[in-house]
Parts: C-alpha cells; structure tokens; sequence
C-alpha cells in the first residue's frame, strides 16, 4: 500500500506520539500533528512538522484536521493512566476514537492504526498473551482501551481499512510517565516487589514507532490485531537493577512483600490525588506484579518486522549511553 498524502498523528505531543512524529519526518514523510492546544510546539517545529490543536472530546475541534490530502492516521490520543476514573476517560479514550473514526471514514483515509495497550487482556493467566487472548480488563483504563477496540471493530465491519496495535510497556527516550519511566531515567528504585522473578514484557518507543510505520503499509495487515512487545522477558530483579546501574543510582538490596507494595501505592495514589498528580507508582498498576506477564509477539513478526531494539538488556545499555550523552555528554 503507498500514501503518498498526509499522515495524521493524534496524541503527537505525548511520549509515544512524539516517537511517531519523529519517525515519519525522518522518513520524510508529510506529518499533520495534533493534540491539545499548547504553548511549546518547538518539537513540531523542528521536525519542520504541521501543527494543528485540537480536542479528541470536542468534535468541532476535529474536522480541520482532514483538511487536505489526508490517506493515513495514526490513532495514539488518549488518557493513559490506572489513576484516572472511568468517567474521565471515557470522553477520550471512548468517544474520542468514535469521533477520530467517523472522520476517517467520511474522508475515506486509506489506513487507520489504532494504538490501544495490552492491559485490554487482563491479569495474567499463565500463558503468554496473543491476539487471540479474551479481552478481561481489571482496571478502569483497560476497560477503555478494551471499548475505544469496540468502536474500531465496529467500524471496520463498516469499511474502515484499520490496524488495532496493542503495546505492552513502553519505555525509552522522554517517557516521564508510566510503568517504562523506570527504565528510562533515573528513578528511585528503593527494593525488588515480591520474588523479583516474575517476567516481564517491554518494547522501545523507537520499535512501537517503527512497527506500526511498517504494519501501516501491508494490505494484509487491514483487520488484523498485533500484540508488540520485544523479544525478550527479563525478570522485575533483573531489569530494576539494571536500570540502577546503568542510570548510577542506587542497586535495590530488599525484597518488599507486594502486599506492602500495594498499601504504599494506595497511600502514594491518596496523596497524590489531592495534589492533582498522578502516582509514581499507581495502585492498579501495583496489581501486575504478582505475576508473570508475558506478551506473545509471534504475529508482528510474521509480519516480517525487524526489531532495532529486540533485546532488552542491549537496549537498556543504549538507553544509558543516550542518557548521560544527553544530559551529562
């Protein structure tokens, strides 16, 4: 499939919004970037970048982003977070695709991707996640994510071309937020939760950018789900006290009981909520650590998608360099 015609990017100014923008532009490919009106668009700007605000909430905000030679869009606008209520993110996380989808339907776009999250699945259940896994969410933003699918789903019946792309942590360079913001900066990792052997599933921003650039342009690819996830599952020990030593803080020596993880969190999530922030570490989220939680990555791979970062520890060691270089260099 070629585009030859703009590619819209909703969510642009967030962390895996601003990875998509800065891999089309370097693949000098015409960039539409949206997101809620701001005053530093300076990162738009220097990608030589189209920028237009809107509101994923507010529909009459929305029709100026199809102005124009529009034939491809890439869906990342959303509210991502276990702290926020349902009711909040529903606006959003629900009517916003509803709203993005009927646009992209009237304009005829030649590819929609989808960008949800792989907490649609649930708790873990002792098997890897595949596509094919039963949607269970436990927690208010699955539970959105798992719906804003339903609106995608529906429209496909209705003619959409789409892709639904379901990220598992997403770490790399500017996360400030989220499960992947300890393997991306410093951050104070003070023990290990429970065992410290349950395993995990990361992917790289520059990966998450990059498979769905790729999966975008395969005609067999319009209807189909893609779990993406790197392919390599380190355990909680291993990979916080990596991030320790390559970010040169501390190296966490305790095992802290995750019941104790748990009452920190809600305490933390208390706290926060009446300072108007969200939680470092969030209660809900807390709730994946009793397990392992492995995301099959079979199907992307199929696709014919090379990772540039399929190894965690590898990556974590470039992470580190691209830290102090660009902080410290």
């Amino acid at each position: 499939m070629n585009f030859s015609g703009i590619s819209l990017v909703t969510g642009a100014a967030g962390f895996m919004g601003s990875h998509v923008v800065e891999r089309l532009a370097a693949e000098g490919i015409r960039v539409r970037a949206t997101a809620r009106p701001r005053n530093d668009t300076s990162f738009f700007k220097n990608l030589n970048v189209e920028y237009v605000p809107a509101d994923l909430t507010k529909p009459e905000t929305l029709s100026r982003l199809f102005d124009g030679d529009v034939d491809r869009v890439f869906h990342l606008g959303a509210i991502c977070n276990f702290s926020t209520p349902y009711k909040k993110l529903y606006p959003t996380n629900v009517l916003g695709v509803d709203h993005i989808t009927r646009l992209a339907m009237q304009k005829k776009v030649k590819m929609f991707v989808h960008v949800t999250s792989t907490s649609v699945y649930g708790y873990y259940k002792g098997s890897p996640f595949t596509e094919k896994s039963e949607r269970e969410p436990m927690d208010n933003y699955g539970r959105s994510k798992r719906d804003g699918e339903n609106i995608v789903f529906k429209r496909c019946e209705e003619g959409l071309p789409a892709i639904i792309v379901r990220p598992c942590t997403v770490y790399g360079p500017r996360c400030n937020d989220g499960a992947g913001k300890v393997f991306s900066r410093p951050s104070a990792v003070s023990a290990i939760p429970g065992s410290g052997r349950q395993l995990l599933s990361n992917i790289r921003a520059e990966d998450v950018a990059g498979a769905i650039l790729f999966l975008s342009s395969k005609d067999e690819a319009v209807g189909q789900i893609y779990n993406l996830s790197d392919n390599s599952n380190p355990t909680i020990k291993e990979a916080l006290t990596l991030a320790t030593v390559i970010f040169r803080t501390s190296v966490p020596k305790l095992n802290l009981p995750l019941s104790l993880i748990k009452f920190v969190a809600r305490l933390d999530g208390l706290i926060s909520g009446l300072k108007g922030k969200i939680p470092d570490l969030e209660y809900d989220a807390a709730k994946y650590l009793y397990n392992d939680y492995i995301v099959d990555n079979t199907r992307l791979k199929k696709s014919g998608y090379h990772f540039k970062y399929p190894d965690f520890m590898e990556s974590m060691k470039q992470m580190g360099e691209w830290y102090w270089n660009q902080y410290h260099g």
